[in-house]
Parts: C-alpha cells; structure tokens; sequence
C-alpha cells in the first residue's frame, strides 16, 4: 500500500470513529445551533462518563498511591504570576495573515502540512527533494520567523481557503487575556497551565508536608489557549483539561525509593540520539535507560514507567506508545531532561504528556518578582550536608528548670514546661525582664486554663550565637504534564473496531473500553415488552445502583441484536437480557458469550466484573452457557 493509499484508509478510519462519537453524544461542537466556534467541545453523557472515569483513575494511580498533595486553584491568573514565569513574554506562536481576508493561520502548521501532503502524494519527488522536505519537518521547531517566511514564499504556499498571498510571519501570544474588577486596572489572563498555581503555594505546601522533602502537588483543572487555527478535533482545542503534578526534590539527589518497582518494564523509547541519526523507536528497560545516561535521573525515568502503566491500563495499545525525548532546540534553556509520551493514532504520533525535569527554574523566577514576605522562603536551607557555615546565627534558648517546676506543680509539670518553650521571642522576652526585675511573674498555660506563678529560678531565657552548618538551594522540579483530552481521544481510536453483524449484511460499530473507563458498566434489557420481565429488570437495576454499578435500562421494543449493537456502539461491556422471572442471560461485548445466573446472584456478578475480582473466563467456568 502507497503513501497515499495508506493516508486514505486513515482518514476513513478517522471519519468512522468521529461520526460514531458525535452521533452517540460523546462529544459534539459547541454551541452548534449558531454554528459553532472552532476549538471548542461539549462532552455529551457517555463522553462525561468517560472522562470522569479517566481522572478518577488518574487520582487513584497517581495522587493516592504516590500520596500527593491534591490543590485546586482559579482559572483567572494576575498578570504579574505570568510574567515571572515567563508566559506574558515567551506563551507565542507564529502566525500568518491571508492579506486579503484577514484570516490567521499558524505559520509552521502551513509549512509542516504542505511537506507532509508533497511526501504522501507526489510519487515524481526526486531523492533530493524528499531530503530536503524531511529536513525541514526535523528542523521546523527551530525556526526563526525570518527562515519560516522564506520557506513558505520559497514553496509557493499560499492561504488554503482562498489562495491569497500570506503575510510575514509575526509572533501572536496565546493567552485569553482579561481584568480583574470592575476598574480594569488589574490585568489578568485565563490560565494557560495549572502548574503556577502549585509553584506560587510552594512554601505553604512544604509546610503541610513537615518541611519536607521531596514531596509532589498535584491538580486537575481548566486550561485555556487562544489556538490560532484550531484542527483535529479534541487534539487541538481553546479550552481543555489538564492534569499536572509538580515533583519537588534535591536538585543534588533525584533518587526515589520506588524506582525498583518500575525499573525492569520495557517500552518503546525514542532518544534524541536515534532521531537524530535517523534510526526508528526501540524497546529499552526503563533501568537501562537511566543508568547509560538516556533518561537523567531515576525520579524522571520513574514517572515514565508510572505513565507508561497509566496509559496501557486506561486501553492505549503499547506497540502504538512511545517516549520521545525533546531534540537540543525543543529544550528550554532551564531544563536538565524532557520526554513526551507520543501516542499514535490516524493524525499520527500524539504528543499526550510531558515529563520533563524542569530544574529549578519556576521557584527562581518567582523568588525574583515576588513582593511579600515569602520572598526568602522560596529556596530552602537544609541542616547537614555541610556545604556552607552560616556564622552568628541567633537563637531564642528557653530552659525550663524541671527539678523547680516539678517541685512547684507536681504532676502538671509537663504541660508547664511545654508551655515555657513554646513561647515567642517577644513573650519570652518580656518574662525575662519580668523575672529580673521582680523575682516571679503571671503566667497563663492554657492546656491548665489557669494563670501560674513563674520563679526566677524555674527558667532560663536567652539568646545566643551559633555557628550553624546549613546548605542552601532551592527545589528542583519533575513535572509530568498530561492533556486529558488528547489521552481520550487517542483511547477512542485505540477502542474503536467494526464487526459484521449476525446476519453479515452490516458492519456494526465497537468500542472495546476496558472496565476501567467504559462510560456504562451495563444494561439491562427486557427480552419483549412483558409487564412481568420489565418488574424483573426494574429490581435488577435497583441491585446495581445499590452495587455502585452504572447502568442503563432499555424497554423499547426494538430487537434484541439492535440493542446489543446499540450498547457495543457505546462500549458497554456487560448486557442482561431478561427473559424469565428466575433466572437473566449476561452477555459479555467482546466475545459475544453468554451465560446463565439467577436474578438475585446477576448484580454481585457483574459487580465483581467490574471490580476486576473475577475475568470473564473465570465466570465461565462457575456458570452455563448460553447460546441466543
């Protein structure tokens, strides 16, 4: 099969999967009766289902099992938090002009898709040309607007809607920006990540874990982007929903005490090396790849394994995952390592998450514009590791007598005692001068409710200068970034398959979702519209609601094999079909089996399906057949 050959059958594939989707209202154009607003989606019932399924999995895998910090912050974002991270400045793409109409296209969009369509469908190229064009695909990141107008002119490309001459190039900042109040002087953008959310909260973070690290924050949220020319579907939209962990550690120990567990799985990894001598993906142990120095350090090599088993449990297919990593002029000049999981699907391959080690760079760039008292406690000083002496530090040195306190208060000496040392510097202070001057003061301990006399002889309170050894830096940071979207929409075309029907006259459509995140776990259906079966599936699905088991009843009159194409077209894996008071057939979507249960066992069956404590071939061997 041809290049162009094969371009065809992808699009047919696309358009297959896409009409199913927007027909059973898994997604669908905004605002559609005027028109629509390209870029922007509506997720129907089953598309809600599905994504909520995703994040909760997401949580489970991640926030839970790594004890994350979980954050939810405003979408609105001040003006001043995005030009410390450098979004008001740097957040651009580069866009063209139709000169006549005024419509915008994204620039290296233009240029990527003409030598993409010349590579596919002209068979005359000469062995030059296809170099040529190869080579601007690779170098197309690198591209200053001067090469990228020159390219483009250079190649006759014009508007592809009208034909017109395209403008220079020019950089176009992709944030919504907006004001804050009613005044308008306080300027604000829609946020375009939710990771500066995380960073700005860093010290209270750190305090909620213990001053500790490493620790991670993690958050799942709206972004927004003012997409130039938004295209392929939910790849590439305005609004979208990203879920973001921000790994805090040692910029001089990125060990984790987890990566044996991830250590020996093996995948298709794609370094900087191979790309750029031209050899294709390959299969690498994820231990191997950190320890010949491919991926940097054993935190970012631990995340891609743990993303790798996020993705392949959701449905992605693994032959069709890999991690590539970013080429020398795809790095920000901050960071140490960056990898994208890429998933392949009929656009080609998907970049779905970035994992990228991100230095230090976020925390310093805060540190510089912040204008509160936080301002120092964005880098941290650690005690050991001597690196640095930090001379004539001084120290509140409060010490209670317990010999006198316990002379005085017998058993409430303890509560006494903690009550001394917890004393500010100021209350402290001023006991001390008390004490001096009169011999004894008033002191309230609030664990006593009561007010105690303090003797001059019960305390010491001073301060002193130490020569304390500390070591200064500030967090580095291990970021996996992931679009939601993007993820489920690979996962639809990664689910999505045709089988003939029974009567082989028709192909019908299947979305194999596993469990996990198939937007029903099942429906129920009356064989005939009989007053009695339709009792019997209405207790049914009682049990099921009662078993946490989403579900669907379906009385209409159709025939049984459109229903099961119905629920197969919606990737519904279980079906009960109600045929007698006493005992239900449960079909499983897949293989088209189907067994015997009682009416009262059919919902902790299903139940136990969906739990993932019994496989189906499992429950084939504890029931009978059915054959319809």
């Amino acid at each position: 099969m041809d290049a162009a050959q094969e371009a065809q059958k992808r699009e047919a594939f696309r358009q297959a999967v896409v009409n199913t989707l927007e027909r059973r209202l898994f997604y669908i154009p905004s605002f559609k009766i005027y028109r629509g607003v390209a870029g922007l989606y509506d997720y129907g019932p089953p598309g809600c289902a599905v994504k909520a399924n995703v994040l909760a999995f997401w949580r489970q895998h991640f926030v839970r099992e790594e004890s994350m910090l979980e954050i939810d912050c405003p979408c609105v974002t001040p003006e001043i938090v995005l030009k410390a991270s450098g979004h008001v400045e740097k957040f651009t793409d580069l866009m063209v002009k139709d000169e006549k109409t005024g419509t915008c296209y994204r620039a290296d969009h233009l240029l990527k898709d003409y030598c993409k369509d010349k590579l596919e469908k002209d068979p005359n190229l000469s062995a030059e040309k296809v170099a040529e064009l190869k080579h601007v695909l690779a170098v197309l990141d690198d591209l200053s607007p001067e090469e990228l107008g020159a390219k483009i002119k250079g190649y006759g490309i014009t508007a592809p809607d009208t034909k017109n001459t395209l403008s220079d190039p020019y950089p176009f900042n992709l944030m919504f920006q907006t004001s804050i109040g009613p005044s308008g002087l306080s300027s604000g953008y829609m946020r375009p990540e939710t990771a500066q959310g995380i960073f700005v909260n860093f010290k209270d973070l750190y305090y909620f874990n213990g001053n500790k690290l490493p620790f991670a924050a993690a958050q799942i949220g709206q972004a927004f982007r003012n997409e130039i020319s938004p295209r392929q579907g939910l790849l590439r939209v305005r609004e979208f929903t990203l879920a973001e962990i921000e790994h805090f550690v040692d910029p001089e120990d990125k060990s984790h005490p987890k990566f044996s567990e991830v250590s020996k799985l093996e995948f298709l990894m794609f370094p900087r090396e191979d790309q750029v001598s031209g050899r294709q993906a390959r299969r690498i142990q994820i231990g191997e790849a950190v320890s010949q120095g491919i991926v940097n350090n054993e935190t970012l090599g631990y995340f891609i394994g743990r993303v790798y088993l996020f993705l392949t449990q959701l449905g992605i297919e693994k032959d069709r995952l890999r991690f590539r990593q970013h080429l020398a002029n795809e790095m920000a000049h901050y960071a140490a390592d960056c990898w994208d999981a890429e998933i392949e699907c009929s656009y080609g391959w998907i970049e779905c998450v970035g994992i990228a080690d991100r230095s230090a760079y976020d925390l310093r760039a805060h540190t510089k514009l912040v204008i509160t008292p936080v301002k120092k406690e964005l880098g941290l000083a650690f005690k050991g590791n001597q690196k640095k002496v930090v001379e004539a530090l001084e120290k509140l040195a409060i010490v209670p007598s317990k010999k006198q306190l316990g002379l005085a208060f017998k058993g409430n000496q303890k509560m006494v005692a903690e009550a001394l040392e917890a004393m500010g510097e100021k209350e402290a202070m001023e006991l001390k001068a008390t004490l001096e001057a009169e011999g004894e003061a008033k002191f309230r301990i609030c664990s006593l409710d009561k007010e105690v006399i303090i003797k001059k002889d019960m305390l010491s309170v001073s301060k002193e200068k130490k020569k304390e050894h500390q070591r200064l830096f500030t967090p580095s940071v291990i970021e996996p970034s992931f679009g939601i979207g993007r993820i489920i929409y690979c996962l639809y075309e990664h689910s999505f398959y045709t089988r003939a029907s029974k009567d082989g006259d028709e192909q019908l459509n299947v979305f194999r979702f596993p469990l996990l995140v198939a937007p029903i776990k099942c429906t129920v259906f009356p064989l005939v519209q009989n007053q009695q079966y339709e009792e019997v599936a209405k207790k049914i699905a009682k049990s099921l609601t009662t078993a946490g088991i989403s579900h669907k009843i379906d009385i209409t009159g159709t025939s049984i094999g459109k229903r099961y194409a119905r629920t197969d077209e919606l990737g519904v894996p279980f079906a009960i079909t109600v045929d007698s008071a006493s005992s239900v057939t449960l079909r499983e979507r897949d293989s088209k089996q189907q067994i015997r249960v009682n009416v009262d066992e059919v919902a902790s069956v299903v139940k136990e399906l969906s739990d993932g404590v019994s496989k189906w071939p499992d429950i084939l061997l504890r029931y009978p057949t059915h054959s319809s």
